[in-house]
């Protein structure tokens, strides 16, 4: 745990580039290109990338070293904003796309590759506190990148900006080089096995590996459901971001920013409390941390919370809904990446990579299907709509896992013990 608050900070301090990033080079594509189709494009192509990438993601961690993938996804985002920064101007315009690629794809893969590497660098038993910790200081850093982009952007220039995004993938880089990390387990050989049989496994080796993903989600379909749950938690995440400044300037057209701040902040908060609760309670009398169902019943809160905040309700109860969303947002997080942390090392690269597409796709379908319906509904009806989807899928994932439950209940009873063992039952195992 040690290196591994080391490694929060470096990537605290790259995660806070990224959010400045988001913010400083939006503006700054429309401040070049002087064209919104343009800043819309860059977005897209990012956001584009990112998807593609996280299937990709997932085959590079499993096949290679995870720390030099982190270290190269960094180095090579360094290189990109020093490559905009001493491009000429003319130039600058065909190189933001060539950079909306460069960090949506290493963005996705350092994310991939740390997420998996979580329980083999801290050990099974504190992947949950390794993950709050993790999670805390990503949280700061959104808060740090958005705030200070404004003032950063206004009183220093884009330049300042952009160099300082590049410094801080140069500082997670070099914390990367430095820590004395294992990211991925050892190989394990069968005794006795010849470098004939070695060699003739390796085909199907890999073979497994590439089907590992879809072989486990078959067999665990309360996992394939978790999935499911988070793309449409990003299908309602893109929601309440699309509606929050039609919303907000509905509330007080004078001052529209009030309540987008309020509500950030109290989110923020909400979201930082619940992680550093999940950390502290991680590991005391054996507890392994929220399981299933703790996720399904916090992203069912969540939906429920985003959707009272754009009831039209009293401010006060608003803000109260929102920290409500932000606890329950920080407990499924924690939950779901602990969850997938437990699928063994050789197939957690491509289930990480599976989940990175796929949330990815919910909000970016969420965008635009938010964007199209608030021409012609309220905020609050395409928030209750899209977040009501969420709500469904956690009652069905719940359907699912009592079925299992009894499933497993009938096999522990029926079944007659081996060798006069006893019988555990599938929800035990779990």
């Amino acid at each position: 745990m040690r290196h591994f608050r080391l490694l929060v900070v470096g990537n605290g301090v790259s995660a806070y580039g990224s959010y400045l990033n988001m913010v400083a080079l939006n503006v700054f594509v429309y401040e070049v290109t002087d064209s919104a189709l343009a800043a819309g494009i860059f977005m897209a192509v990012r956001l584009l990338t990112s998807v593609a990438s996280g299937f990709v993601s997932g085959r590079l961690v499993s096949a290679y070293d995870r720390k030099v993938l982190m270290v190269g996804a960094d180095l090579t985002q360094c290189a990109a904003m020093i490559a905009l920064l001493i491009a000429p101007d003319a130039g600058r315009a065909g190189l933001l796309y060539v950079l909306a690629v460069v960090t949506g794809f290493c963005s996705t893969l350092s994310g991939v590759a740390l997420r998996t590497s979580i329980p083999e660098i801290v050990g099974s038993d504190l992947r949950l506190r390794a993950n709050s910790l993790l999670a805390t200081g990503r949280s700061l850093a959104m808060i740090a990148g958005f705030a200070s982009a404004g003032v950063v952007v206004a009183q220093l220039g884009y330049v300042a900006a952009i160099s300082l995004d590049a410094a801080t993938f140069a500082v997670s880089a070099c914390v990367l080089l430095s820590l004395p990390i294992r990211t991925r387990a050892e190989p394990r050989e069968a005794p006795g096995a010849v470098a004939g049989e070695a060699a003739e496994g390796a085909g199907a080796g890999r073979r497994r590996r590439a089907a590992g993903s879809l072989l486990l989600l078959r067999a665990a379909p309360v996992l394939a459901l978790m999935i499911a749950l988070r793309a449409a938690d990003g299908l309602g995440s893109s929601s309440h971001n699309v509606a929050l400044p039609v919303y907000s300037s509905d509330l007080d057209p004078s001052h529209p920013a009030t309540f987008i701040s309020q509500f950030w902040a109290t989110w923020a908060i909400g979201n930082i409390v619940m992680q550093q609760v999940c950390g502290r309670w991680a590991g005391r009398g054996g507890r392994q941390g929220p399981g299933e169902r703790a996720f399904a019943v916090g992203a069912c809160v969540m939906s429920a919370a985003f959707i009272v905040v754009f009831a039209g309700l009293p401010t006060g109860v608003a803000v109260v809904a929102a920290l409500v969303a932000g606890m329950a947002d920080g407990l499924t997080e924690i939950a779901y990446v602990t969850r997938l942390q437990a699928a063994p090392d050789e197939q957690r690269g491509r289930l990480f990579g599976l989940s990175a597409s796929v949330e990815n796709t919910g909000f970016g379908l969420g965008m635009l299907v938010s964007g199209a319906l608030l021409d012609r509904f309220s905020p609050f009806q395409v928030v209750g709509l899209l977040h009501g989807v969420a709500i469904a899928l956690c009652i069905g994932m719940f359907v699912v896992m009592v079925r299992q439950g009894r499933t497993a209940t009938d096999r522990a009873v029926t079944v007659p013990a081996r060798s006069g063992g006893s019988v555990e039952s599938e929800s035990e195992a779990r």
